[in-house]
């Protein structure tokens, strides 16, 4: 799934080294070689997020976690198959906790609620991974082959999902008809997933508290009186 339209190529990211003095971190030399795996597919995350994908080098990842390069290779056999990992990740979360507020049912104006607030509630699991979704989406759809065609596949089926609740609740009149849903969707998808540009845990509101605040002003609005009143 897209995060917002303005998404930027990773080229422009910034190629200054992330070494820095003390903060490299270690492999766990203990552990199954999954527990390995995800850490290493974390720490790449990480990575990613912070200097783009296509800046980030194998090497790098590796001298990140305290390893040879050759050692990173024994788990992954590119970086892109890490990154796949990283979003398919996420994408699985999100599309099956949508997948699941769908099944249980309810009113369209109560599905809508709570797929704001699943999308809020992958804000800190994912931060790494949507950060890659927004930042490096058009350098993964643009390399050779099929490999990233999934994350289209995903889009549309999530931008299915929002508008068929759009379009109820507009047909139940708990939404305004006067709206367009594929429009209102990709402008509510995209102020949610930029919110992890500024969002930072354990500030004044947790994610929830951002939900909240985001339904109500979705649903209520701004402005007070008739709405006929405020025309301009």
């Amino acid at each position: 799934m897209k995060g917002v339209n303005t998404r930027r190529n990773s080229g422009g990211a910034a190629t200054t080294s992330v070494r820095r003095q003390g903060t490299t971190k270690r492999a766990p030399s203990s552990g199954s070689a999954s527990e390995r795996r995800d850490y290493l597919v974390k720490l790449a995350a990480e990575l990613f997020a912070r200097k783009g994908f296509q800046a980030t080098t194998v090497r790098e990842i590796a001298e990140e976690a305290g390893i040879l390069s050759g050692s990173l290779y024994h788990h992954f056999d590119s970086k892109e198959t890490i990154v796949d990992e990283v979003l398919t990740t996420f994408l699985d979360d999100l599309v099956g906790r949508y997948r699941t507020a769908l099944e249980q049912g309810g009113e369209p104006r109560e599905i809508l609620s709570q797929m704001v607030r699943i999308g809020f509630d992958t804000l800190e699991p994912h931060r790494a991974a949507i950060t890659v979704m927004q930042n490096d989406w058009n350098y993964l759809r643009s390399l050779p082959g099929d490999r990233f065609d999934y994350l289209v596949r995903v889009e549309d089926e999530v931008e299915g999902m929002w508008v068929e609740q759009i379009k109820r609740g507009q047909a139940v009149g708990q939404v305004r008809a006067d709206v367009d849903p594929k429009l209102t969707y990709r402008m509510i998808r995209d102020s949610i997933w930029v919110t992890v540009r500024w969002f930072r845990t354990g500030g004044r509101l947790n994610t929830a508290n951002l939900a909240e605040h985001y339904i109500t002003t979705l649903f209520d609005g701004l402005a007070t009186g008739d709405r006929s009143s405020q025309q301009a």
